[in-house]
């Protein structure tokens, strides 16, 4: 059933299901994902933030149905204070105390003092609470519980997808790091401006058995000042969470060093070469006559100076 809803979602929010490798030869490509303990962490948060929900919903019910009881017995005391005012005989009511014992609330102990304040309170916000609101109540109340019970399944497989969709894709010329659901990130880095690889591990995920590979381009280095935390980003990849962080850092570093070795460099900038040399050539050959000529009155005028001399 949820690869059905996978399929669904995908085709519905257009997101491809692998993303094309990167620039490289056919045979380099290295695809990694994340491991199964950062799905199982952000499984963890998941629950913990529906039981907080369900928490905060129980309590939500329970106070509502204090204040319903509560405003159901102003109800009650209004009708029976009516009743008194207009000479009726009124009926005695388990859950209300007759007017007559209003005087010996001043003997009461401070608790029982303190249940009449509250009743007291309630039975004054019952005189402005019309009864048709506490139906708006209900129905909120009700269509609370049907939201938190629908939204379970659709947040569980936002969580899945929003792991299986991680990929880390890594050629002998360029890297690929594609990320997200809603909002997808992807980003390609060239090993022609890759400066610096780094894993880092906190606690929680040594105890995981996972790390985040960082790799740093060219014109990243001010991600620790406020005013570059959006150019940092535009220069750095993160393989989050993954098993075999050591073996990546290793992979991608080799390549690097054999990139490098091999002077092969960015596509564009051997294109940019390319124009460069051969704008060179062009002036080269424009300016070759001139020279000439100069090269010839010099040596032109070093013979008379030395036939002078002589």
């Amino acid at each position: 059933m949820f690869d059905r809803l996978r399929q669904l979602v995908l085709r519905t929010m257009r997101v491809p299901a692998e993303p094309t490798p990167p620039a490289g030869a056919p045979g380099s490509v290295r695809i990694f994902r994340a491991g199964q303990n950062l799905y199982k962490l952000r499984l963890f948060a998941w629950v913990v933030g529906q039981i907080g929900a369900a928490i905060g919903l129980a309590f939500s019910i329970g106070f509502f149905m204090w204040f319903k009881a509560d405003v159901e017995q102003g109800w009650r005391a209004a009708e029976l204070k009516a009743q008194i005012a207009a000479n009726a005989q009124p009926t005695p009511s388990p859950e209300v105390a007759p007017p007559a014992a209003t005087a010996e609330l001043a003997t009461k102990p401070a608790k029982k003092k303190r249940r009449a304040d509250r009743t007291f309170f309630v039975q004054e916000i019952a005189k402005r609470t019309p009864r048709w609101g506490m139906v708006v109540l209900g129905v909120l109340e009700v269509g609370a519980i049907l939201f938190f019970i629908a939204q379970i399944p659709v947040t569980y497989a936002a969580v899945r997808l929003e792991f299986e969709l991680r990929w880390y894709i890594v050629t002998d010329r360029s890297l690929r790091i594609r990320s997200g659901l809603l909002s997808i990130q992807e980003s390609t880095m060239s090993f022609a401006n890759l400066q610096q690889v780094s894993v880092s591990q906190g606690p929680l995920q040594r105890l995981l058995g996972i790390a985040d590979v960082q790799v740093q381009s060219a014109g990243g280095g001010g991600g620790g000042e406020k005013g570059h935390e959006h150019d940092a980003s535009l220069h750095t990849g993160v393989f989050h969470g993954v098993e075999n962080a050591a073996e990546v850092r290793d992979l991608i570093l080799q390549r690097l060093r054999l990139f490098r070795q091999s002077g092969i460099g960015d596509p564009d900038d051997a294109h940019e070469q390319t124009e460069v040399a051969a704008t060179a050539t062009t002036v080269g050959a424009e300016s070759a006559p001139a020279a000439l000529a100069a090269a010839r009155e010099l040596l032109t005028e070093t013979r008379a100076l030395r036939a002078a001399l002589s």
